[in-house]
């Protein structure tokens, strides 16, 4: 029962730490930060690019496929991850097929994608 009190005051220690930095972060930038407007914190920040006063902008429909292949990526990983945890256990109960060709599907179908954007010139910028 002791250890279980050290582990619960660790975790109050840090998450507390951690918002008592915070706090304090954000005090102390708001004591050395300025608040009055001068011309140079009206300029445009690194890129130079005007502003335009409306958010409705045409973008390239390359940057929507992009997205759509991280999503993709992302949602192999997110798969991937606990995948190789629960892998761990059907070997224990001797499902090593069951486990090891719901994977091989899953990766056959993320190649079959990629493979098709990479046909369609997806994956080429220029």
């Amino acid at each position: 029962m002791a250890a279980h009190n050290f582990d619960l005051a660790f975790v109050m220690l840090f998450f507390f730490g951690g918002a008592a930095m915070s706090v304090g972060a954000v005090v102390i930038n708001l004591l050395m930060a300025g608040s009055h407007k001068t011309p140079t914190k009206a300029r445009h920040y690194e890129s130079g690019e005007v502003i335009k006063p409306s958010a409705w902008v045409r973008y390239n429909a390359r940057y929507y496929l992009f997205a759509l292949l991280f999503v993709l990526f992302d949602v192999d990983a997110a798969f991937t991850i606990p995948w190789a945890v629960a892998f761990r256990k059907m070997c224990a109960l001797g499902q090593v097929a069951l486990a090891s060709i719901d994977m091989i599907v899953f990766l056959a179908i993320i190649a079959a994608a990629l493979g098709y954007a990479w046909k369609k010139g997806v994956t080429q910028w220029v």
